[in-house]
């Protein structure tokens, strides 16, 4: 009889309700993107920073732990960095295309701008994996996908300075997207 009441004096352990769980993985995810956003050196000072901290609340007999004090503005410019892919827009004269063509006239030039944090896929992990254990070297990969056009705008005519008459193609994005 005495084992029996030995083992019902532990406590149960905590079950989390699925709406909990889907709230912990949602902050997961918010939290590994805002990482990805640091560099390795804060990243460094960050952790340095709370082990400091840590130990000076534990010392202090605290049980506060102020982790991001100044936490909002660091949020700002993360969110800053992580604009989805748009298009955009600009514009130029035919000569700051950077395409060779000496002329005066204007175009509207659309581009792709922003990240991809979303489309992440497989491909992307297992890639950053084999770069991080230097199973792939010196090769030029990317292992995050990219904004860029999915479909280019009509063909582009002008006069350049010489009362020549050009077509460029390709030359201004439609629509972007992550590739």
């Amino acid at each position: 009889a005495s084992s029996s009441s030995s083992s019902s004096s532990l406590p149960a352990a905590p079950r989390r309700s699925p709406r909990a769980l889907q709230r912990h993985s949602s902050l997961l995810s918010q939290y590994s993107s805002l990482l990805e956003s640091y560099t390795e050196g804060e990243i460094r000072q960050l952790i340095s920073a709370l082990v400091e901290r840590y130990s000076q609340a534990m010392n202090s007999g605290g049980h506060e732990l102020p982790l991001f004090p100044q936490a909002g503005s660091r949020r700002k410019r993360a969110r800053a960095r992580h604009k989805p892919c748009a298009l955009k827009e600009l514009e130029v004269s035919v000569s700051e295309l950077g395409l060779g063509y000496e002329s005066d006239e204007t175009v509207l030039f659309r581009y792709c701008s922003g990240t991809c944090e979303a489309a992440v896929r497989s491909y992307d992990l297992s890639l950053k994996s084999m770069r991080s254990r230097r199973r792939i070297k010196k090769e030029k990969v990317r292992a995050r996908p990219c904004c860029r056009p999915l479909a280019y705008d009509d063909d582009v005519s002008f006069l350049d300075a010489y009362n020549r008459y050009y077509t460029v193609n390709e030359l201004s994005a439609k629509e972007c997207g992550c590739v």
